[in-house]
């Protein structure tokens, strides 16, 4: 999640080296989240960066964008379960992709953490015997 002040442009401006410098050292999945913060302030005459410039900077690097107001809790709640809904459908889409390959050993959770199911995970000595013709124990 990348937030910027919507009442100081420096922090809006340096958002294109953020997110390259994500795009570059992150996953080729990852989700990013752009808030334009303080959106409570819009109305008192210090608003130095238009919600239009960032819709427009999100359209632009194929993001998705929300002004949020961590004073007045506005769409903070809502930025975040976007950011988790688009983690989980890549992460089940990456899950489904490796048992139709047969591939137990990709059928992971974000952090690399292992999936399992029913109490057995892909290593068990149970499932390592079906585990590559079926990976039913392997998936999300």
């Amino acid at each position: 999640m990348l937030v910027y002040d919507i009442t100081r442009r420096p922090t809006f401006e340096n958002l294109p080296k953020w997110i390259e410098e994500l795009r570059h050292f992150g996953d080729p999945e990852i989700v990013i989240v752009l808030c334009g913060n303080k959106s409570d302030l819009a109305g008192h005459g210090i608003r130095q960066v238009d919600e239009r410039e960032g819709r427009t900077l999100a359209e632009r690097e194929r993001i998705w964008f929300m002004e949020t107001s961590a004073l007045a809790n506005l769409n903070v709640e809502e930025a975040f379960l976007h950011m988790i809904t688009q983690i989980h459908d890549i992460t089940v889409r990456k899950n489904l992709d490796a048992k139709v390959r047969g591939d137990c050993d990709r059928a992971i959770a974000p952090g690399g953490r292992k999936v399992i199911l029913n109490g057995l995970d892909c290593d068990d000595d149970e499932v390592s015997a079906t585990k590559h013709s079926s990976c039913t124990s392997c998936i999300n």
